[in-house]
């Protein structure tokens, strides 16, 4: 929604699945989100634990022209798909909830929790729930995406 708790940890930590790989350009923003702000101080923090320094990131709004250039885009909730399903309806065949190819059948299309307000432990939930998530993702993208012939 704002792009300061869920998304950019799911950003960051899909940026490490595929590091070192040209064929990936991963980025979030928030069905609402106000430009500029940094990822949450818990965000940031379970993050840097990983060793992963988002200390650069800054919130920025889902507009049309982001939207355009994704091939796979992957909401953190039902309601943020179907806001940008709504809004931008160009876009409604590459939207999909995060959770809807996780391979566990319990967080199977489910949302990733908000953990907004809340103390640590409802961050280090989110952040389960996204490790749990996100290789699912990876695996739709390569099952279903054309490669481009290295030639």
């Amino acid at each position: 929604t704002g792009n300061i708790c869920r998304s950019p940890m799911a950003e960051a930590l899909f940026r490490e699945l595929v590091a070192g790989r040209a064929d990936y350009q991963v980025s979030s923003a928030g069905v609402s989100a106000m430009p500029g702000q940094p990822a949450s101080a818990h965000t940031a923090g379970i993050l840097r634990e990983k060793g992963v320094d988002i200390s650069g990131f800054r919130s920025r709004p889902l507009t049309l022209d982001l939207l355009d250039k994704a091939t796979h885009i992957f909401a953190m909730a039902a309601h943020h798909v179907e806001a940008i399903e709504m809004d931008f309806p160009q876009s409604a065949g590459k939207t999909y909830l995060v959770s809807e190819f996780c391979a566990d059948d319990r967080l199977r299309n489910q949302d990733v929790s908000d953990p907004i307000g809340m103390g640590r432990a409802a961050y280090d939930e989110t952040h389960d729930m996204l490790e749990q998530m996100l290789p699912s993702v990876l695996n739709y993208i390569e099952q279903t995406f054309p490669k481009k012939d290295a030639s």
